[in-house]
């Protein structure tokens, strides 16, 4: 199911390896440039972390800014070994105008990065968020005319955001770097030529702003599928290409059951997928965003999906999990009913069991090497769509469909 519609009703993986070990030839010093070398050269690990969902008033609170209850759930979230966290800033919130980027909503992004250093979280921020958990957020500046990936205006605004960000961010060395937005192609979408052009000149400002950080475009499933937006050619270009895999969101379920392989191995095919698309395709794949986003299943079953699906994934070169999310979404909010009851833990701060085997996992396996296989990855698909994608998956793992 393509979640649209659902909704509408610089540097290298050789540098950052080599810096890691010129770092640990030096020694570690405990400073902000230090620390950042820490997040940023892990590359070659396993890493465990959330997508944070605020408990208290969801990403409202950058409106409504209350430090007690954000500090209680990062204490949640590090009891349950993550060492890293996805934040979603809401652009509007940040730049409600496009000559001006407001300063009490960068220092609420200081004060959220220092709570999580002082739990040893690291973190990967957004930027041009636009869209989240199926609620769309643009700045008043955008209009139906505005063309966000082709507008000089916009580009003009966007520069200005990301300059402002980096101000903050780069004061602190929790930071991983930036994710150009939350599924920039659920809300923006362009023919791919345009897309591409447009990430690499936002790339190369960011590692100009914020230098020596992993910048990455965090997009969903489409465009590994589907010819729109960016091309897979240049998001697997990257040096840690981003997938975000959910059974419910890219039709799993068509295939089989919620158990089935075309569910469980599914962040280990879309990785693959990815693969298929490099030049050197021994480098690892970060899992973003992952979850089953099937609310009928049980916590039990939740569990249960969560171990088959990292274990497949870590052997097919699976380097971070990025858990979709932190909390479960409070019910006095307005969302569609699967966004509810995603979280590792209850939006009162109950450690689900689907929690407990999130902190199994990252106790075995966080911080261990990553390990590619050496096997062929067979040609991408000839065919650019969902059911070419599909296909070519279903014949990596095997797995034919039930009748």
């Amino acid at each position: 199911m393509d979640r649209r519609n659902f909704i509408a009703t610089g540097l290298g993986a050789a540098g950052y390896l080599a810096a890691r070990h010129g770092a640990m030839a030096e020694g570690r010093r405990d400073t902000a440039a230090a620390q950042a070398e820490r997040g940023r050269a892990r590359i070659d690990v396993h890493r465990f972390g959330v997508n944070y969902t605020p408990s208290h008033n969801w990403w409202f609170c950058w409106n409504d800014w209350k430090t007690d209850p954000i500090e209680r759930d990062l204490d949640a979230i590090a009891s349950l070994g993550a060492d890293h966290m996805r934040i979603l800033l809401i652009w509007p919130y940040f730049q409600p105008n496009g000559t001006w980027v407001s300063g009490a909503h960068l220092n609420r992004l200081g004060q959220l990065l220092t709570l999580m250093e002082a739990r040893k979280l690291d973190a990967v921020v957004t930027v041009f968020t636009g869209q989240l958990s199926g609620q769309f957020f643009l700045p008043p500046f955008h209009t139906a005319r505005s063309g966000f990936y082709t507008d000089p205006a916009m580009w003009k605004a966007e520069a200005l955001f990301v300059r402002e960000l980096a101000r903050t961010t780069n004061a602190h060395g929790n930071v991983i770097g930036f994710d150009l937005g939350n599924e920039l192609n659920t809300c923006w979408t362009a023919e791919p030529e345009q897309g591409d052009a447009w990430m690499a000149r936002m790339f190369a400002l960011m590692d100009e702003a914020a230098p020596g950080r992993l910048h990455v475009n965090g997009v969903d499933q489409q465009p590994w599928f589907e010819r729109t937006t960016f091309s897979p050619e240049a998001l697997a270009a990257r040096p840690l290409p981003v997938i975000h895999c959910y059974p419910w969101w890219t039709g799993a379920l068509k295939y089989g059951g919620a158990m089935d392989p075309p569910s469980t191995r599914l962040v280990a095919a879309m990785a693959t997928l990815a693969r298929a698309y490099m030049k050197d395709q021994q480098r690892p794949v970060w899992a973003e965003e992952f979850n089953t986003c099937i609310a009928a299943l049980s916590e039990s079953q939740q569990a249960e999906w969560l171990q088959t699906t990292v274990l497949s994934a870590k052997d097919a070169g699976v380097n971070w999990f990025t858990y979709w999310d932190s909390h479960d979404l409070n019910r006095k909010f307005a969302f569609n009913q699967v966004e509810y009851t995603l979280g590792l833990l209850t939006n009162d701060g109950r450690v689900k069991e689907q929690g407990r085997m999130f902190r199994e996992l990252a106790r075995t396996y966080g911080g261990k090497p990553v390990e590619i296989s050496q096997a062929a990855v067979p040609a991408p698909p000839a065919e650019r769509s969902t059911e070419a994608a599909w296909q070519w998956m279903l014949d990596w793992m095997g797995w034919k469909p039930k009748a």
